[in-house]
């Protein structure tokens, strides 16, 4: 019986998505081929990577059902021609001619889908600079937490807005996740905000490694993200860290310092179920002069 290796090389694909599918899909593999010869054993693409459309009709004209999807086809080829495993953060995946899935696929060297996630947190928001986004309003959220097997932990899958629902990621940890990946899209505003801590949180708070690919800069669609793809280790220090250009993102991971941290600060060990009270209906101070009478 082989161990695992004791480290391993990820690459973190940054991009700048367009209204595009092939020539998104041409940026990616240019960008793949770039973290292989790096030395990387792992590549994350973003979410949104074969398509960032704000035109609902174009955006249906130009996505297909997952088993006629070429984006998902060439990922595929990918994988099995670098001899590497692709997480291809996510894809528009058509479900009904109105209806599509945020859906990330990881990709085993053989080229094989060993896992799917939908993603499960809709971002629906209006933001203070006028940007508004319903993502309800395309794509059919999921329901299950997914994680996977690597050949150097267990990874748990999410996608970028996710991040703000740090249950998730305790129950991913706690179903045995040592890696957390959550590519991203994430605004200008709110990634300028909240990126860097929220993801360093996630990776504290689990004992895990973060591995976040993103999107980066002013899109063809006219939205802007923020980019700083980013990998953070279980202690919440960042291994390495994009601008806001197209690029490769590359980080040693060290499997060993998950139980490492786990052990300094073994707060999964130490969780409890709790119910929360509901709230008396009067002072408790007029409660207690009541019980007198």
């Amino acid at each position: 019986m082989t161990s695992a290796p004791s480290t391993f090389k990820a690459g973190l694909i940054q991009m700048r998505t367009g209204i595009t599918p092939a020539a998104n899909i041409e940026t990616a593999a240019r960008l793949i081929a770039e973290a292989k010869a790096a030395g990387a054993d792992y590549v994350q693409t973003p979410e949104m990577t074969n398509v960032m459309d704000v035109n609902r009709e174009r955006l249906f004209q130009n996505i297909r059902e997952e088993d006629s999807d070429p984006s998902l086809a060439a990922f595929r080829e990918l994988a099995k021609k670098h001899g590497i495993y692709v997480h291809v953060g996510s894809l528009a995946i058509k479900l009904l001619p109105d209806r599509a899935a945020n859906r990330g696929f990881l990709i085993d060297p053989q080229g094989e889908i060993v896992a799917r996630y939908d993603k499960i947190h809709m971002f629906d928001v209006d933001l203070a600079n006028g940007e508004s986004y319903r993502e309800s309003h395309t794509y059919r959220p999921g329901d299950i937490a997914i994680t996977a097997d690597l050949p150097w932990g267990h990874l748990g899958l999410t996608i970028c807005y996710d991040l703000r629902f740090p249950a998730l990621y305790r129950a991913l940890a706690e179903a045995g996740a040592t890696m957390l990946a959550i590519p991203s899209a994430f605004t200008r505003q709110t990634g300028e905000a909240h990126w860097n801590v929220l993801m360093r949180a996630r990776a504290i708070e689990t004992g895990c490694f973060v591995l976040a690919a993103a999107q980066g800069g002013k899109h063809e669609n006219g939205r802007e993200t923020f980019g700083h793809s980013i990998v953070v280790d279980p202690w919440g220090r960042v291994l390495a860290e994009g601008g806001t250009e197209p690029g490769v993102i590359m980080a040693e991971i060290e499997p060993a310092l998950v139980s490492d941290a786990r052990s300094r600060v073994p707060s999964l060990d130490h969780g409890r179920r709790f119910e929360v009270a509901e709230p008396l209906a009067e002072p408790a101070h007029l409660h207690l002069v009541r019980g007198k009478e």
